[in-house]
């Protein structure tokens, strides 16, 4: 009895995670910034728009150092096109985390191949698609492809890091 307890909650897991990761295919309304994109989904007076973070990548902020040309090269592939959407799982902002598939090619591979974004290992999704990704990286670096025309881009994650901790000042001198 004691073996088949693990294994049961073995295949609940498992057919809940099909449950989640049955893909929809939505279109894309709006583009927020290389890695975070606005879906419409659904049928005809039923829509839902859906907020998309593109899992396992990270793309400057648009205020950032290529933060304008990766936002662009991300509508250039995905928006107002058709995209396949399998769902991971939801961040701390109510997104939808997700694998994304625009014209049949995945977006955040594309978007690390062309240099657009860094690789993110939220939750370790990066390295569960068999490293890839960081191949990918590895080989936009070494083309300076992207913001790797840059010596030292600053990933995102620091970049917001420092301005949180910049001081705001609220008035005038």
């Amino acid at each position: 009895m004691l073996l088949r307890a693990p294994l049961l909650f073995s295949l609940l897991v498992f057919s809940s995670f099909l449950a989640q990761a049955a893909p929809r295919t939505c279109l894309v309304v709006g583009i927020s910034d290389g890695d975070t994109l606005t879906a419409r989904c659904g049928r005809i007076g039923a829509y839902e728009r859906v907020k998309v973070r593109i899992a396992a990548i990270d793309a400057p902020e648009k205020a950032q150092p290529y933060g304008q040309r990766s936002k662009q090269a991300l509508s250039d592939m995905c928006f107002r096109e058709n995209a396949r959407i399998t769902e991971i799982d939801t961040d701390r902002y109510g997104r939808t985390v997700a694998d994304v598939s625009c014209n049949g090619e995945d977006a955040g591979s594309r978007m690390v191949s062309q240099g657009w974004a860094w690789v993110y290992d939220y939750n370790r999704l990066a390295t569960k698609r068999g490293g890839g990704l960081f191949k990918l990286q590895d080989s936009a670096r070494a083309k300076r492809l992207g913001l790797w025309a840059d010596a030292k881009p600053t990933p995102p994650w620091d970049w917001r890091k420092r301005q949180r901790e910049q001081p705001h000042w609220g008035g005038f001198f």
